[in-house]
């Protein structure tokens, strides 16, 4: 069960990041955008279950919380520390989480060309994006790469902070354009 250590702002004043001290998973992304994503997670659907909370996003000893900005925030992290803190620690589904998230390398459809230009994507972003992101609450990964548009999608405090869809995107553009000057970055 783990015990939050402190709470945290995030540039999206809608989220906010509790960090804990236990992991809820072991680098395992789990983000849901909605109730209905949340169904097959315990503590996502508790929190979903919370009046105005419309996005939950956890990995590792931290978990973001996104409300629809008609709650008072005093309130609503009382009522979300609970089922926080009776949540199952991270031995529980890490496992399970794995294999679903594998389809998010599935590359097969790719050129040998485009599969390397993804992979030094990946290794910029990881290096010089995704560190500050998950510092704010929040995350990304790379979709797909098809016909010179890389699809990127935003989770947590990321997915609905207005800092993402314009600075934090021009940002990926001018990366990713030290990999190929004509590949185009889109959020989805």
């Amino acid at each position: 069960m783990p015990k939050i250590s402190e709470i945290e702002f995030t540039p999206n004043p809608h989220s906010r990041k509790f960090v804990l001290k236990e992991p809820l998973t072991y680098g395992i992304t789990k983000s849901f955008e909605n109730e209905v994503d949340a169904s097959n997670d315990q503590l996502a659907s508790r929190l979903f279950q919370i009046p105005n909370v419309i996005n939950v996003f956890y990995v590792d000893n931290w978990i973001t919380v996104t409300q629809n900005g008609e709650s008072d925030w005093s309130e609503l992290q009382r009522e979300i520390a609970k089922p926080i803190r009776e949540a199952p620690s991270a031995e529980h589904d890490t496992k399970k989480a794995e294999e679903a998230q594998q389809w998010l390398n599935n590359d097969e459809s790719l050129t040998a060309s485009d599969k390397e230009k993804l992979d030094q994507i990946r290794e910029i972003l990881d290096l010089e994006v995704r560190p500050y992101l998950q510092g704010d609450g929040g995350d990304l990964f790379v979709v797909g790469l098809e016909d010179k548009v890389l699809q990127v999608h935003y989770q947590g405090a990321c997915g609905s902070c207005p800092s993402s869809l314009s600075g934090t995107l021009a940002g990926i553009q001018n990366l990713v354009n030290r990999v190929d000057p004509d590949l185009q970055v889109i959020a989805v």
